[in-house]
């Protein structure tokens, strides 16, 4: 099944969750915010949803200065 992860077509099994494309890009040590239809997704769901054909993902990486 095919979505979008920033901009770019991106393949991902059926019924792939949050949690599991977080695993696969290897973040799940980072801080990151997850839009999924540009709505925010609370990292309390990404175990839970799962994605769906044509879904549109942004992932940020929050960046603390000083």
């Amino acid at each position: 099944m095919q979505i979008t992860l920033n901009g770019e077509a991106y393949d991902v099994r059926e019924g792939a969750t949050a949690a599991e494309l977080v695993a696969e890009l290897e973040l799940g040590n980072r801080r990151i915010a997850m839009e999924v239809n540009e709505e925010l997704l609370p990292r309390s769901q990404f175990e839970t949803y799962q994605f769906a054909q044509g879904d549109r993902v942004e992932i940020v990486h929050a960046i603390g200065g000083g």
